[in-house]
């Protein structure tokens, strides 16, 4: 079996989201809407800014996943006594928004950041940006050239498009022999639904995404969400392999080389975001650093909780 599916098998990653849940924060929660694009975009805002200490800006996955599972991290709140700001982007959960294919595009996002930042007054931030929100974060350092950005942590990303669908498409080829049919099967018609492509994509995910959560795993993670299921369509593709989307033409390799600031980038052994993928990022952005998380896949900060909060803490201190 791969390392992922056997730590599976042995529980591992379930007893890391105990682990979760069972530290509570105690910081307070302030939660709002923004108006954008003549809609609402809600944020959620744990603790309170401190001294010299910048906020935490939170960039979730997707495009058209939720903030929700970075509630995981609201311990950070106060044992580092840092500010965390994290929402969901327009089109997903409490800013669901579909019927409206036409702006699921880099620059509505962006655009949002942007406005973000300006309507809660968050002039100086760190940023981290997971999965999606780590194509944010290069998208927004190399085109947009922010000021007040004090770092970025890129958690799970990728630098261009061939080479995630390239890394994706050989772990296919580890899936049973019946399931890589349905995903062939699927790719030749144009047909991404059906029973056998449903469950091939589900136990593709399982191994290098994340889940299934059960009773014990923390709230955030198990809470009925609205996933923006439009924006990733319309912005990504019918499945992680298969970048259709407006993003398809997403490639910033080569502009990595004019990052401006500290990068920290992130990921796990058994990652969507391969530690080959990784390594690239790693090589292309001058002085960046690199933390492989060897028991995780797709969520380092629910797999290895501990591990992940120390080292984002010294990061974040660093780097003020």
């Amino acid at each position: 079996l791969p390392r992922a599916e056997e730590r599976i098998r042995r529980g591992f990653f379930r007893g890391a989201a105990i682990g979760i849940r069972r530290q509570s924060a105690m910081a307070k929660i302030r939660e709002g809407y923004m108006p954008y694009l003549g809609h609402q975009t809600y944020y959620r805002i744990v603790g309170e800014r401190k001294g010299d200490k910048k906020p935490l800006l939170l960039l979730h996955g997707g495009p058209g996943s939720t903030h929700n599972y970075f509630e995981v991290l609201d311990k950070i709140a106060d044992l580092d006594g840092r500010q965390l700001v994290m929402y969901d982007q327009i089109g997903c959960g409490n800013s669901y928004l579909d019927g409206c294919p036409e702006l699921w595009t880099k620059e509505t996002w962006l655009n949002e950041l942007v406005e973000l930042r300006r309507q809660l007054e968050l002039d100086e931030v760190h940023l981290l940006g997971q999965s999606w929100g780590g194509m944010m974060s290069i998208i927004y350092e190399c085109d947009y050239k922010p000021e007040g950005v004090r770092s970025y942590v890129l958690s799970s990303t990728l630098p261009y498009n061939k080479i995630w669908e390239t890394e994706q498409k050989r772990r296919v080829a580890f899936l049973p022999e019946d399931m890589q049919e349905a995903i062939a099967e699927a790719e030749r018609t144009g047909n991404y639904g059906g029973e056998a492509y449903e469950r091939a994509i589900g136990e593709f995910m399982r191994r290098y995404c994340s889940g299934p959560f059960d009773e014990n795993a923390p709230e955030c993670l198990t809470r009925e969400k609205k996933a923006g299921s439009e924006a990733y369509i319309y912005g990504w593709g019918p499945n992680e392999f298969t970048p259709t989307g407006s993003l398809r033409d997403y490639d910033y390799m080569e502009k990595l080389k004019g990052f401006r600031r500290p990068c920290l980038i992130i990921d796990g052994e058994e990652d969507l975001c391969s530690p080959y993928i990784a390594k690239l990022m790693f090589d292309a952005i001058p002085n960046a650093e690199w933390e492989l998380f060897p028991y995780s896949r797709h969520m380092c900060f629910v797999e290895e909780p501990e591990k992940y909060n120390r080292i984002l803490i010294d990061w974040l201190n660093e780097n003020d």
